[in-house]
This record gives structure tokens, sequence and C-alpha cells, in this order.
């Protein structure tokens, strides 16, 4: 059913709707519950939050899950500006939380540390946790390391992820343009975004194109690929020496050129770049569909009309393009100094936070504080709900289930853009690439890999920049494919696949 919006309703963020089953609604006890005479256990875990605020250690909705699970909850809640340097410094002190969330699963600190003994295999305690046990097995298979368990992973739809653009669709109407499926349409509508004032403020102040550090979408509609990897005749092919990567750098100079993106793009942080797309004139702006929300939340409240629309696909002479996720986002460990007692009530806590109860305390909050429900079943958020930061991008990275259409929906967001997402979310299915390099291990790569990335990826922003010609890309890709080294890890990529194919 639909929810009827009042005229108010619909630009407030705080009085918009989502739907009451997104994080479930079945009663599921947890293995420890409050009702016991057993001490609380006390639990400390580091992980990040993309609310505005990280919520406090009195929010309601921890003590919620303190009062069900039996514990005493310590997060150190960390923005994902400086996420990954503040995790690389937590895993090199070895001064670990009970519970630690790394973001990148080929992170060669972690996984050395893996094989040092750091942490916890958890291969034959998972299995007793039935909830946990419900997250897709080719979730639990990619995120083996050496065959076994180390992580929990952070569960998340295979599709409606970031990875493709998302454009102004009220804008696209206000200049007669279509939705851009190829390269050349999306230059097309970024020219006139650029030139035609569709924000309507007599001033050519727009920004077309705001890449918010994720310009890889555009080598992957032009190689037809899912980040670094793709498989070509049965094996796996480094993007870096293909033709469309080549091409992209040559289209991404061209839009930098013409003034479409931030001259200074290169070193924004998520959130500036987020707040310059919130003040109403950015056009296109790659994300995961749920988390355009958030950003079109804050624009109808002083203009209605602000509608962004995520593409279902981008076309090439390859075919449409649109890239799957591994169907995690980071992973959880536990470091081997937590006691064994200990480890089991941190899977109990979070085997409670992965059933349809827990999952939904995590995104919806409390009854009556965080939400009321309409005669239709629908939650609408309240103001308090904002407030004490209740969503899925706060306990929601903490506690998690899975959910096909969870990156439809957002705390606040309208039904019908909820049932349009989950529209969009079904197209990329039919389409959707995957990256059939994840769970795939280089030992020469975990050692070398960060400094090949480093000057890829710096040589790259030079080109997109016009600080270096394109004949430094071409000199660079012979370079290395006379480099043993890099060679070396290509091979060893493929031994891998082939290994795991078997």
């Amino acid at each position: 059913m639909i929810i009827k919006h009042s005229a108010k309703a619909a630009v407030s963020a705080l009085l918009a709707t989502t739907m009451l089953t997104a994080c479930g609604g079945n009663e599921t006890a947890p293995k420890e519950s409050g009702g016991t005479n057993e001490k609380p256990e006390t639990i400390s875990i580091i992980t990040e939050f993309n609310t505005s605020e990280a919520p406090g250690p009195d929010n309601p909705v921890q003590k919620e899950f303190e009062k069900r699970t039996n514990t005493k909850l310590n997060i150190m809640w960390t923005s994902p500006n400086s996420f990954n340097d503040k995790i690389n410094l937590v895993l090199a002190s070895g001064d670990m939380p009970d519970l630690v969330k790394v973001l990148d699963f080929n992170s060669s600190l972690m996984r050395q540390m893996v094989a040092q003994g750091a942490f916890w295999d958890l291969t034959p305690f998972i299995k007793d946790y039935p909830h946990l046990m419900e997250y897709p097995n080719s979730v639990w298979e990619k995120t083996k390391m050496n065959g076994k368990n180390y992580v929990i992973p952070s569960v998340r739809p295979l599709n409606g992820g970031s990875g493709l653009p998302i454009i102004r669709k009220d804008w696209l109407e206000k200049l007669n343009l279509k939705v851009p499926e190829t390269l050349d349409d999306m230059y097309t509508v970024m020219k006139a975004f650029a030139n035609n004032d569709p924000d309507g403020n007599g001033k050519k102040d727009t920004i077309p194109l705001m890449p918010r550090n994720d310009l890889g979408w555009v080598e992957g509609v032009l190689n037809h690929s899912n980040g670094k990897w793709k498989v070509q005749d049965g094996k796996l092919i480094d993007t870096t020496f293909e033709p469309g990567t080549r091409e992209a750098l040559l289209w991404l100079n061209k839009i930098y050129k013409e003034g479409f993106m931030p001259a200074d793009y290169a070193i924004m942080k998520e959130t500036q770049s987020e707040d310059l797309v919130k003040n109403g004139n950015v056009g296109i702006y790659p994300n995961t569909i749920e988390a355009i929300w958030r950003v079109q939340a804050e624009l109808i409240k002083t203009n209605p009309a602000a509608n962004f629309l995520p593409l279902s696909y981008m076309s090439s002479p390859a075919g449409k393009y649109a890239p799957s996720t591994p169907g995690f986002s980071g992973v959880y460990l536990i470091p081997k100094s937590v006691p064994e007692a200990k480890v089991k009530k941190i899977l109990t806590l979070m085997d409670y936070g992965a059933s349809e109860e827990g999952f939904q305390l995590a995104c919806f909050g409390l009854p009556d504080i965080h939400f009321t429900t309409d005669k239709d079943g629908f939650k609408i958020a309240t103001e308090q709900a904002f407030k004490d930061s209740v969503s899925q991008s706060s306990f929601g990275k903490i506690f998690e289930r899975y959910d096909k259409y969870l990156w439809a929906f957002r705390t606040g967001m309208p039904k019908e853009l909820f049932e349009r997402n989950k529209k969009i979310i079904d197209e990329r299915e039919k389409v959707s690439i995957d990256d059939p390099s994840v769970g795939l291990v280089s030992e020469t790569w975990l050692k070398a890999g960060p400094d090949y990335t480093k000057k890829i990826s710096d040589l790259k922003t030079k080109v997109i920049m016009g600080q270096e010609p394109i004949e430094a890309w071409d000199a660079y890709v012979a370079k290395l494919k006379a480099d043993a080294t890099y060679m070396k890890t290509i091979d060893e990529m493929n031994q891998a696949y082939h290994s795991v194919k078997k």
C-alpha cells in the first residue's frame, strides 16, 4: 500500500516514511538476555558511521541493545573521513577493542596479522549462530582466508551500492534532457548543467559532477568490468592494461578541462563533497541508492521538486553496465587477546543484531520514541530518530541482516521513492557485473600492492587534471608490463582464481 503524504510532509525529512518490513519485525530473543542475574559483559567496538552525528554513549537504542543482550557497549564511532587511517593505527598498536571493523578486506596489515594469529578463527563457532548463518553463503565464502572464517562480514545487498552516477531528475526535466545512458549522453547532460542554469538562480554556478572520490565508474563502463580485474577467455585480466582505462582518462580529462567537476576534487573529503551537494547546486553524484536520500531530504525542505534519480545502468559497445557489490562492506574481527567465553558473547550479540528484531531496533529504534506506525503498517520517523542518529548508517553498521532491498530505503524516505528504488535494484540485478577478484589473494600484491596502487592512482589523477599527458600513462603501462614483480601479482591472482574455480 501507498502512504498518503501531506504537502508539509513532502518537504520534511523528519515526517517522511519507510517500510515496516525493511528491517524486519519478528520477535527473536537473543541467547543472552537482560533477564538474567549475570553481570553484563563489557564489549568494546570500533566502527564507522555515516549519519550527521555519531550516537552518544547514552543513546536509547544502545541502551536497549545492552538491556536485551546483557552487555555494556563501548562503541568508538569513527568518521569515514579518517576511518582507514585510524584502523591502521589501531591494528599496528596491538591495543585493539574486542570487535574491530576493517573496511578494506584486502588490507595487507590485517591479513599479515591474521597469518600471525592475531585474530580468532571463528570457523568452529559461527555455525551455532543461526541469524549470522542467514547471511548469503557466497558472502561467507568470499570472506574466508586460507579456507577459514576469521571475520564476520559487514553484510550488505548485492545490488544498489555505489559505482553508478545519481542524477538530478528535476534538472533533466527542466532542460528537456533524457536520462543519460552512454558517456556521450553524460557529456551532453553535464554541458547543459554547466551552461543552462538548471537551478534557476540566474547564475552560472552549478557543478555538473561531484566525483566523491569515485571516478572508477567511467573505467567500469568502458572496460565492462567491476574494478581492477575482469574475466576474459577463462583468466583474470588486469584492466590497468585495457584500452578502456586509457579512454576513461581521456574522457575525464575532457570533463575536468571544461570545468564540469571541482578543480580540487582529488583532495576533497567525503563530508565536504556531500555538503556541496546538499547546497543544491550539484547535478550528478555517485553514491549508494539509499545514501542519496540524506542529501535529498535536506534539499526538499527548501525545494520540494528536488529529485535525485539513481541510474539503472550505463551502456557502451560492450553492453549494459551496473556493478554488483561483493555482498559485504568491510569485516569485523575479534582479537586473540579476547577470552573464548567472551568471543561467544560477542557472537551472541552480533547474532541478535542479525535477527529481524535486532536489525529493526538498529534501523528504526524504539516505538513511540523514534517512530510511529500508521494504519497501513509503515513506520513514520520522529524528530527524535534523527536527533539520536537512528539509521542503518549508524547502528545498522554493526547490527546487520541481509536484505536485498536494504539500499532501496533510508530512515525517513517516502514510500513512493522506496518502491521506485526497488525497481531500480531489480533492473541493475539483470545486468550486474561481479568483481571476480573478491577473496583472491596474491602474496606479492599484499606486500607490493599498496605502493603500486598509490602510484597508479596518483598518475591517473595527474592525467585527469592535465598535470601529465596521456603519453605518461602509456609509458607507465609499458613499464608495468616489463616489471617482473607486478606481472608476478597477475600470475598469482590467476593461480588463486583457478584454484577457487577447481
